[in-house]
């Protein structure tokens, strides 16, 4: 190991000593360390463990720098002569046989024979060392390309071009789908929540409406909110396309959260304001006073930009600003950057462009096929051949996710946060090396945690819950909004993708109990399977129902079914 010689370091050692009574300070030092345990305080007592030994800080600890110290028990107390006499002996006797070891090696080197052979482990084993495995990764994403390929081609020579982005628009546009623009109609009602959310707080913070009674009318406010899609699409499903209702449910519960996060916030502050200006001295406040701040006391330095204060914040251009800002989790004074990046911008713009459309050219040419090829295997129940369906749907949605994820995360977020000189770009963290699902759903979607942390399992456990059954109530939610994401667009009512979120509970469990016994890798590796996996089998579940459900007279159909019965095994 090698000697450290950070001045800083020795400091902080010799300061723990005298604080903890000198010789019993490294040992207690020790104990705190996140890789010191019970059993290798004893093996450094004994010289038989000096490695990868860590302080608080990170730093490594020099154990040679305290060989005095380690020779004291546990107590402080000195060793008595015959246990330094046996230490010593000990140690005579190891050094005595590392040299005897390197004269032999070095006898051995000088024998005319040209020795070359020295005592070293295999590669591919654990006590090598050996870490740079580079190659077999260039290897496996190669043959993984021919794979997709192969995949790809066979695709195309089966079903030929399929890409026409007059489709495209057609589906987008709900054209002959639907009757009028409900969807439109839908999104701009949304406004009158909008603009009785305001309203309400603006009534609190002038106390023209009690505390009880604009909370009640907050939460009811945003309750219809979420529910008015799945009244609208339920008694006029015929009248939405698939992309307006699915665009309404996403619009819909985005701003259910963002609301949500409006009232709680403007709540706490509004608390902490009554506190540090009390209720009785308020009445003869008017709200022009309380916009120029006329409660606000002390001297302020002009070199430090003002912030926005409550209530000045309760306005239209502020709410505006946060529904329309890359976060679901509101401030009074957002971090803004200083001007736009031109470049910056038009890059990511360009990528949203192309990225819209190599996400909906794979939904067309492969996944499409894919998807109507599983419906029989699934209706008849053939394991086998539904297994290869699944396992031939996955690569496409894969590729179509991880699309979809960097052009909605990086590519669109960035250029709307560019525009509006939102700083806080950090709508992701490195979820592909999770090494379970926790630490998963923790970091790829980073708006959505934020506010499940702050708005949800913070409150539930100040309540007095477990954060075991915090931990839950969140994923309760979470499974909610994807059910309600699938089934209320395609009007198929269906705990698939509730179950699918519930399912991860158990499965973290396990993945973590993975990564505990078989190691870090094991463990992210059964995260990528479960993405891999987990999302076809959910969309064939979903089609299955979905064409039952609405087509059920026509597969009753003889020639129907034969069709597609050719369709599905050609």
């Amino acid at each position: 190991m090698t000697t450290n010689k950070d001045p800083q370091v020795k400091g902080a050692v010799k300061t723990e000593e005298t604080t903890n009574g000198g010789t019993g300070g490294i040992i207690k030092r020790l104990r705190r360390s996140a890789s010191a345990t019970e059993h290798n305080l004893s093996n450094l007592r004994n010289r038989k463990s000096t490695q990868n030994l860590f302080d608080q800080h990170g730093n490594p600890i020099d154990l040679r720098q305290y060989r005095k110290v380690l020779d004291k028990d546990e107590n402080g107390n000195g060793m008595n002569g015959s246990e330094k006499k046996l230490r010593y002996r000990r140690t005579q006797s190891v050094t005595r046989a590392e040299e005897i070891s390197n004269k032999e090696e070095k006898q051995r080197r000088a024998q005319p024979g040209r020795p070359i052979h020295r005592p070293r482990d295999s590669l591919f084993s654990w006590s090598s060392g050996f870490t740079n495995f580079t190659g077999l990764v260039n290897w496996g994403f190669l043959l993984l390309c021919i794979g997709g390929l192969r995949l790809g081609l066979e695709n195309l020579l089966k079903y030929g071009i399929r890409i026409n982005p007059l489709d495209w628009f057609f589906f987008i546009s709900g054209h002959n789908e639907g009757e009028g623009y409900n969807a439109l109609i839908l999104s701009i009602y949304s406004l009158v929540h909008i603009s009785l959310c305001l309203a309400v707080e603006k009534g609190l913070a002038m106390e023209i409406i009690a505390e009880g009674l604009g909370i009640f009318i907050q939460i009811v406010n945003i309750i219809v909110l979420v529910c008015l899609p799945v009244v609208s699409i339920h008694l006029r499903g015929h009248a939405f396309s698939l992309m307006g209702a699915s665009t309404v449910c996403f619009y819909y519960s985005v701003l259910f959260l963002k609301l949500w996060s409006y009232v709680q916030t403007n709540m706490w502050c509004r608390q902490t304001y009554y506190q540090k200006n009390p209720r009785e001295r308020r009445p003869s406040i008017t709200l022009a006073e309380l916009k120029n701040g006329a409660l606000d006391g002390g001297d302020e330095d002009e070199a430090i930009p003002k912030l926005v204060q409550y209530p000045d914040n309760l306005t239209y251009r502020d709410l505006v600003y946060f529904l329309c800002a890359p976060t679901l989790c509101y401030e009074l004074n957002f971090p803004r950057t200083s001007r736009v990046r031109k470049r910056f911008l038009l890059k990511r713009l360009l990528e949203v462009v192309i990225g819209a459309n190599v996400v909906m050219a794979l939904f067309q040419q492969w996944i499409i096929p894919s998807v109507r090829n599983s419906l029989i295997p699934f209706s008849n129940m053939d394991v086998a051949l539904a297994t290869e369906r699944l396992l031939k749907l996955a690569l496409p949605n894969h590729l179509c996710w991880l699309c979809f994820f960097y052009l909605m995360f990086h590519s669109f977020l960035n250029a709307v946060g560019e525009l509006l000189n939102f700083a806080d770009r950090n709508f992701y963290c490195d979820w592909w090396n999770a090494n379970n699902i926790d630490t998963f759903w923790r970091t790829w979607n980073m708006p959505v945690h934020r506010w499940c942390v702050r708005h949800l399992y913070i409150p539930v456990v100040q309540m007095g819950y477990s954060s075991r059954q915090a931990s839950t109530i969140v994923f309760l939610f979470s499974a909610f909004f994807h059910e309600y994401l699938v089934s209320v667009p395609l009007q198929t009512y269906k705990i698939w993708a509730f179950m699918g979120m519930m399912g991860q509970i158990p499965l973290s469990a396990i993945s973590k109990y993975i990564e505990k016994r078989l190691g870090p890798r094991m463990g992210n590796i059964i995260v990528w399977a479960s993405i891999i996996l987990g999302q076809p089998l959910c969309i064939m579940a979903y089609y299955h129902d979905y064409v039952v459900h609405h087509f059920k007279s026509a597969l009753n159909g003889t020639d129907y079914t034969s069709q597609i019965f050719k369709m599905n095994y050609n």
